[in-house]
């Protein structure tokens, strides 16, 4: 009989490292919606430039709370204030476990009284449905998971589609589709408008730098709601951007969206990890780069290393308190953007035409992660490991290869250190890694966000907050 859940996988593979390092998860795809509109390079460069249509619509949870203690469940589980929190508004969601760590993230919606959705990636998600189903709480939970990466051409559905318009001309676009003026709201607070003779639930946001909104409505209406959009946007130069290009644009906007969720250790833990299926997000996915531990807990994070120390209240109750108040902000490591030597990464491309040579690890643009959770070594000149590099990828924008990071607090901005790209032994036996050689790149500590646009235009919020 097979391991029924995580608790009985983790017990059959011995080493917890070892298992999610040389996972057979293969390559992480970003569902249904077309990898590339036009290309890759005019997308990054419209969202700078001009406009983007964003398709959210498959590759997040959606998680339904509802009843009278859901602000509750939320507030018991999240670092987060949920003081203030009131219908129309949208909130930076950061639970974390009973020793301090980092579960995941994601952005919760206060639709209505007693009626709210995360909208996110499946580890906080996981959390609050397993929080609701054993804490004694009066919420009901409605799960509509994310589209499955290989649908083989079956039919996918959801309740809903969600699109981001941004953009340095998204709000002309957003006021001719709604056929007159609209409020431009706060950062995070929602609204309605019309598209095509039908109201949209809308929120205030800005991932791109500019004002934009966050849309959405009944997936039945998708089609119609895409075409009007993309209608309007034509002579403000829109395109719709595909699932290659759209991860890509945190390495320009700073938010590192897949840490390891720190739940694989701890005896208060273990009924979570027996809760978790065998099929979970936490029992299938897997880690890469050349950060290499036998210890799983080396690779859990706390709120100030991944850059959420900010949203860090100790006005109410939550699971880590204790440990969070234990800790020294000031002594965490910090977020910042590592910008890669360019010399450097010539020599990992020509690998690639040279037979005779060294090979190095494939660095796909513009996302060149190939794990779910990725770990790479950041040294100083003396070696020592100073910080990891965590999320990598290729800014056409910018014209730079680009890491976001966490790194020791004392390091400056401007700082020469080096990122170790590729894995130990010629690589794990993960399918998304070929046979490859080490290399140290240099790469320059600098902000985050990186992009010049969006660090000076950007709403002062989550991604900017308490970063060097």
């Amino acid at each position: 009989m097979g391991a029924r859940n995580l608790e009985e996988i983790l017990a059959a593979a011995g080493n917890t490292v070892k298992m999610l390092r040389n996972s057979q998860l293969g390559a992480y795809v970003y569902p249904v919606v077309a990898s590339e509109f036009s290309n890759w390079r005019s997308e990054q460069w419209a969202w700078q430039h001009s406009a983007v249509l964003f398709d959210q619509t498959h590759h997040m949870v959606n998680l339904y709370l509802r009843g009278k203690d859901t602000i509750k469940l939320l507030s018991d589980t999240a670092v987060n204030s949920m003081q203030g929190f009131t219908p129309n508004k949208a909130k930076q969601y950061v639970p974390t476990t009973p020793y301090g760590h980092v579960i995941g993230d994601g952005i919760v919606f206060y639709l209505a009284p007693e009626e709210f959705v995360y909208v996110g990636r499946a580890p906080a998600s996981n959390w609050l449905r397993f929080q609701a189903a054993t804490g004694g709480y009066d919420v009901k939970v409605e799960l509509d998971d994310r589209s499955p990466m290989r649908p083989m051409g079956k039919p996918v559905t959801r309740s809903v589609w969600r699109f981001q318009i941004q953009g340095p001309k998204a709000w002309p676009i957003i006021e001719k589709l709604h056929g007159g003026p609209l409020e431009q709201l706060k950062f995070f607070n929602m609204s309605t408008m019309r598209i095509a003779g039908k109201t949209v639930r809308t929120l205030r946001h800005g991932m791109s730098g500019a004002p934009g909104l966050e849309i959405w409505g009944p997936y039945a209406e998708q089609e119609e709601i895409r075409t009007a959009i993309l209608e309007a946007g034509k002579e403000f130069g829109m395109v719709p951007c595909g699932g290659r290009a759209y991860p890509s644009n945190t390495l320009e906007s700073g938010w590192i969206p897949s840490p390891l969720p720190a739940i694989y250790t701890g005896e208060k833990l273990k009924p979570y990890r027996q809760w978790l299926g065998a099929d979970s997000y936490e029992a299938t996915g897997s880690i890469g780069g050349s950060f290499v531990s036998d210890n799983i807990e080396d690779y859990y994070l706390n709120p100030w290393e991944m850059g959420y120390g900010s949203f860090v209240r100790f006005d109410h109750q939550f699971h880590g308190r204790e440990a969070l108040e234990r800790l020294k902000p000031e002594a965490q490591r910090k977020k910042v953007t590592l910008a890669w030597n360019p010399q450097d990464m010539t020599k990992i491309m020509a690998s690639l035409f040279n037979p005779d040579g060294e090979q190095y690890k494939f660095f796909d643009v513009p996302l060149a992660n190939y794990a779910s959770s990725n770990y790479d070594r950041v040294i100083d000149a003396d070696g020592r490991t100073v910080g990891l590099s965590m999320f990598t990828g290729y800014s056409y924008n910018e014209k730079q290869a680009l890491s976001l990071a966490t790194v020791r607090p004392e390091i400056p901005l401007g700082t020469e250190l080096r990122v170790v790209w590729g894995e130990e032994n010629g690589g794990t036996r993960k399918t998304t890694v070929e046979p490859h050689r080490q290399i140290e790149v240099r790469a320059i500590v600098s902000p985050v966000p990186y992009s010049r646009v969006v660090r000076e235009t950007y709403q002062q919020g989550w991604r900017t907050r308490g970063i060097a």
